[in-house]
């Protein structure tokens, strides 16, 4: 798997934003706090490997609805090879409530993020965000991440506005060293 994001790197560095998967540390911090054991629907976006997908289904209650978005048709493929009892669908995280209406779900309860924010345009996350905010329930969670070096860059610093503005509560967990490279959570509260 690790070559696999490495490949898909090169090709399309913005879409793909990791040059490796993210570690357990991390996958273990994205789903704290998120009450999983709790949702009915949970949406993943950019499952890549699959590094969160293990940590949400193993907190999620039996019955609940599970569905990964992914877009990158590559990473679309060796996920479902990998986890092809996984609810998966090829396609925009921006189409979400859309997703989640064909299998029946109005809103979600939570969504969980492996897509590379800061590599985005301000078009596309404003539009993403806006998907997220509209697909989730009054009260639901969203959690994503940021690599360390992105609160130095520009782009990194006007996410983390976007999101205080988005969502009445936002928090960051405390950094994750065990990850390649060093990373952090945003924990967004509708």
């Amino acid at each position: 798997m690790f070559a696999r994001f490495i490949l898909e790197f090169l090709r399309h560095p913005l879409n793909t934003g990791a040059i490796a998967p993210s570690s357990r540390a991390l996958a273990r911090a994205m789903v704290h706090g998120l009450d999983l054991d709790q949702a009915s629907a949970v949406v993943e976006y950019g499952p890549g490997g699959g590094a969160f997908t293990g940590e949400i289904l193993a907190r999620m209650r039996p019955g609940a609805l599970f569905v990964a978005i992914e877009n990158n048709a590559a990473m679309y493929a060796a996920f479902r090879a990998r986890h092809g009892h996984v609810n998966i669908v090829r396609d925009s995280a921006a189409n979400v409530s859309a997703v989640l209406a064909s299998l029946g779900a109005s809103q979600a309860d939570c969504i969980v993020s492996g897509l590379p924010w800061a590599s985005f345009g301000e078009k596309l996350q404003d539009e993403l965000l806006a998907a997220t905010h509209a697909a989730l329930r009054d009260g639901g969670r969203f959690a994503t991440f940021a690599y360390l070096q992105g609160l130095l860059l520009p782009a990194g610093r006007a996410f983390a506005r976007k999101l205080a503005r988005c969502f009445p509560e936002v928090d960051r967990s405390p950094v994750c060293w065990r990850n390649l490279p060093p990373a952090f959570v945003y924990r967004c509260v509708k």
